[in-house]
């Protein structure tokens, strides 16, 4: 009788004990949670492409952990993301349109501009290229021969993203290189104030052209079925992006000490080294090239056996 008792007893003290451990975690937990610093919260204005691409998707994530910190990130084209440092509404910024970049240094908005990295423009196309240009390597020639059939094709048409981003305005330069400033009144010149991802879906739709950083198509190949490369290689093509702080004289309020940080670990050789290799896995081929000092010098001293 005595062992019929004992057993229940052990069991309910047992049970007692479970409790109270268990009790005790989740208050222990409860209190690291409540005394751990919360986390900076840095702004990054970037454009479309490296958002789209899923690049930030890789590298982020490691900085926030390493530097307990929070990246907000803000994808707009680059003449918005730019505006956004212009009002102090981001700490960092990181874009591709040098004249643009420029600019915004000049005026005394951006400090710090560092290279981070660069891939190329292509122009894609519908497979069928009712304008003839698949392959033509001038891209001012194929965007001569876009205008002319453009005007009397209907099969014939452009889409442009027409929102000032990086890549709205190579297009728009190679426009005025040709003499032609302003082609939204025309009705083969669809211009959508759109990012990248949504341009080439509508394109891909209408079985239009359209210019087209290489990282976001490639990217989005697999939804573009009605799409192919019609044009790359032109040096002109060539896509350069660039990071650079907000400055904290115009706008003392931004995180400056982060987003120096943050800069330095975009232009690092670690992860230069993921930019790299981000993308051969699903393409065969990387989506941007790596281009920052730091990069260049290890790699030249490398070659020189040093």
């Amino acid at each position: 009788m005595y062992d019929n008792l004992k057993k229940p007893l052990y069991l309910a003290i047992m049970f007692f004990i479970s409790i109270g451990l268990f009790i005790a975690g989740c208050t222990k937990t409860e209190d690291s949670k409540s005394n751990a610093t919360p986390p900076e919260e840095l702004i990054l204005a970037t454009t479309t492409s490296t958002d789209d691409s899923g690049l930030l998707d890789i590298l982020i994530p490691n900085f926030e952990k390493e530097n307990n910190a929070a990246v907000k990130v803000i994808a707009v084209g680059t003449g918005q993301a730019l505006g956004l440092g212009r009002r102090g509404d981001a700490d960092v910024i990181l874009v591709h349109a040098r004249n643009l970049e420029d600019r915004f240094i000049e005026e005394g908005y951006g400090v710090d501009r560092e290279d981070v990295m660069y891939n190329d423009f292509i122009v894609v196309g519908p497979k069928n290229d009712p304008a003839g240009i698949k392959g033509i390597k001038s891209v001012e020639e194929g965007f001569s021969i876009l205008l002319e059939k453009g005007r009397k094709d209907k099969e014939v048409v452009f889409v442009s993203r027409g929102d000032n981003s990086g890549t709205h305005n190579k297009e728009k330069g190679l426009w005025e290189n040709l003499g032609y400033v302003n082609l939204s009144g025309e009705t083969w010149y669809k211009s959508i104030g759109q990012g990248m991802g949504e341009t080439l879906t509508m394109a891909n739709e209408m079985r239009a052209y359209t210019l087209t950083d290489r990282g976001t198509y490639l990217a989005r190949k697999k939804d573009l079925a009605n799409l192919e490369i019609v044009i790359e290689g032109d040096d002109k093509l060539f896509n350069p992006y660039g990071i650079m702080a907000v400055n904290p004289k115009v706008h003392p309020h931004v995180n400056y000490t982060l987003t120096k940080k943050f800069i330095d670990y975009m232009i690092s050789y670690e992860v230069q080294q993921k930019i790299s290799e981000f993308g051969t896995d699903k393409y065969g081929q990387p989506l941007f090239f790596p281009d920052s000092k730091e990069w260049k010098k290890k790699n030249q001293n490398r070659q020189n056996g040093n």
